[in-house]
Parts: structure tokens; sequence; C-alpha cells
């Protein structure tokens, strides 16, 4: 279970989160939405711990991991990058076992750096899942990818999800939504509009403001 209460959080004395109380169980992805500046990126920091809230109460349940729109990799192999969070004398099973699960395992040991975009982000998800995460925050994972690395990422993403790794994770991307979510949160300036089952929500939403958005039409942040 993972709970936020009376969330609040400015930058600036401008509020981005306002307010914001919600729980979910997580035993399907849940997909936070809502258009650019809603706030989305900056909740899921703030769930992860990487922001401090000025106000409210996040409960959220360890070890988790996060991958970020840009993976973050440094300047080693694929392997080490793997290898980088692990100790132990499991640390190479369990980093080369994480590259297979992604389908790196013939690059181990080539440049980090040097992959391409799809291929990090794969290389980024790898890490995460060595780490073995009960909870892993994605931010736009397949943002800046094309058709095919979206779909090699989100083969990984629904396979971590069938093998019990709750997923939280952002995306403006509708089609990626209804294929994954099982669960929505929906953001408008800075509020929680809507927390409901995916099917839900994608066919009958409950306020104006979702409804636009899934039509496609601008919403003013």
């Amino acid at each position: 279970m993972i709970r936020a209460e009376g969330l609040s959080y400015a930058v600036g004395g401008v509020p981005i989160i306002r307010d914001l109380s919600f729980a979910a169980a997580l035993a399907a992805p849940l997909l936070i939405l809502g258009p650019n500046g809603a706030g989305k990126s900056v909740l899921l920091r703030l769930l992860h711990g990487l922001l401090r809230p000025d106000a409210g109460r996040i409960e959220v349940p360890g070890p988790q991991a996060m991958v970020f729109q840009r993976p973050v990799l440094l300047r080693r192999s694929a392997l080490e990058n793997v290898l980088f969070p692990l100790h132990g004398p499991e640390a190479a099973p369990r980093a080369r076992a994480a590259l297979e699960l992604v389908g790196l395992s013939a690059m181990a040991d080539r440049p980090a750096r040097r992959l391409s975009g799809g291929e990090q982000q794969r290389l980024a998800l790898a890490r995460a899942a060595a780490l073995a995460p009960r909870i892993l925050f994605l931010d736009e994972p397949c943002a800046a990818l094309d058709p095919a690395a979206t779909r090699a990422v989100e083969e990984i993403i629904a396979h971590l999800a069938a093998a019990g790794t709750r997923i939280v994770m952002t995306s403006h991307d509708l089609g990626q939504a209804r294929r994954l979510a099982g669960e929505v949160l929906f953001l408008h300036r800075g509020r929680l509009l809507e927390h409901t089952p995916a099917a839900d929500f994608f066919t009958t939403p409950r306020t104006a403001e979702a409804a636009a958005f899934l039509r496609g039409e601008l919403l003013w942040a």
C-alpha cells in the first residue's frame, strides 16, 4: 500500500502539488496522468523521497527504485552499470540475469553511453530490476523512444509487474496508459481530480477536465 495525505509542495511560492491525498494497493500498475505542468513528475519524486513535501505525509514501503526519462548512466560498461549498486557474492549473477531480462546480455561489455536510446533505457530498467525493488517508480520512461523501443520497454514493465514489482509511472502517452494501467491518478493544476480503475477512467471519466484530456483538448495547467 502506498499513501499520501494532505500532500503539498511549492517552488518559489508557486504551488505545484495542492493538498493531495490517495491510497493505492498497487495490485496493478498505477499510472499518473495529466496535462503538462500538472505536477506528475513532482508527485513521483515526492513519493520516492527525492523531494520533501511542504506539508502532508507519505507512506511508501521499501525497497524502491526509480528510472528517469533520461537514463543516468556511468562511463562504464553495461554490466558495470548494473553491478554498481549491488554488493555481495550474488551481485554478478543478479546483474547478468537483469541484463538477460531486458535483452542486453550480448552487450554486457559495451560502453553504456554508446548504446542507443532504447538500449540505454532498458539498461536503466535492468539496473533497477537487479535491486529487486518492491516499488519501481518510472518517470516518462518512453518519452524519447521510437515505437519499437517503446514496445520493448513496455514488455519489460509488464513482465516486472506480472512478477510482483509494484509499478508507479507517469506517461504522456494515452495509448501506453491504456495498455499498462490498472489504476489511474489524474492530476490537474497540482490537484488530484480522479483516482479510479483504469477501465473506468478511459470509458467513463468523472470530471470534465479528465473527459477533455481524453479527447485531446488542451488543458492549461
